[in-house]
């Protein structure tokens, strides 16, 4: 009987575990991060991370208010990433409430996070 309680508790505490891995990786930052690296996104010919690798130049993007893209003022994130949709991968702008903007933006603003969290340099001579 004994047994029989450890391995249901163990059987209980495996699920928990897998569930919560799942659950990480289905979070919007990571769904968005599929959408960035996806040529087909927004019925595109090249992915986000055509442009930004690895979301190089966007560190800053989840901060601003107003963005100057080819020479054109975006007054919100959302704004910005249809521009880019639209004009540099030639696809079909993405509602703005919808779940796939959440998750791109999202992922956008999770570049900030990262940048923020480096490792300083050392000296020479440390």
């Amino acid at each position: 009987m004994k047994v029989l309680k450890i391995m249901i508790l163990s059987l209980i505490a495996l699920g928990l575990v897998f569930s919560a891995a799942f659950a990480m990786k289905h979070m919007p930052e990571e769904r968005g991060k599929m959408l960035f690296n996806d040529a087909k996104f927004a019925g595109g010919i090249k992915a986000c991370n055509s442009c930004h690798p690895d979301g190089k130049g966007l560190e800053k993007a989840g901060d601003k208010k107003e963005f100057m893209i080819m020479g054109k003022t975006q007054k919100s994130l959302e704004e910005a990433v249809n521009f880019c949709i639209e004009n540099a991968n030639k696809g079909k702008a993405l509602d703005a409430k919808s779940e796939q903007m959440k998750d791109i933006v999202a992922y956008i603003k999770s570049l900030g996070k990262k940048a923020g969290k480096e490792m300083p340099k050392k000296s020479p001579g440390y």
